[in-house]
């Protein structure tokens, strides 16, 4: 299951927070700020999508996430090279470089990432 991007923001709000009550993700957004009504329908959305969960405090509801992020967006971007680069992430790897304007220190940085990748291998 995926998040809408509405979902996807307030999620990154909760990952850098850790925990958070309703205030505190209300106070994580720039202005202008979401009703606390947009907010609430959006942890309800992702609270049975089983993305959050939260303890109870008398009324007071503290949410945390239940999925990290790094396993969230590894598997969106594994979706998203099985669907757009016929599941070839050399195809990917080409698209990446080329169409994002990366400077020569970004590719180097990235040829140095993948060289040791290779002598983990």
């Amino acid at each position: 299951m995926q998040l809408s991007k509405t979902e996807e923001e307030l999620m990154n709000y909760l990952w850098k927070l850790e925990k958070a009550f309703m205030k505190d993700l209300l106070e994580a957004y720039p202005e202008p700020k979401p009703a606390s009504t947009t907010v609430a329908t959006l942890l309800k959305r992702m609270t049975d999508k089983g993305f959050i969960d939260y303890n109870l405090y008398g009324n007071s509801r503290e949410y945390y996430p239940l999925v990290k992020k790094k396993d969230y967006f590894s598997k969106h971007v594994n979706g998203l090279i099985k669907t757009f680069f016929n599941d070839s992430a050399s195809q990917f790897a080409s698209f990446f470089t080329k169409e994002t304007n990366l400077t020569k220190e970004e590719l180097e940085d990235l040829k140095t990432l993948i060289d040791k990748e290779l002598k983990n291998k």
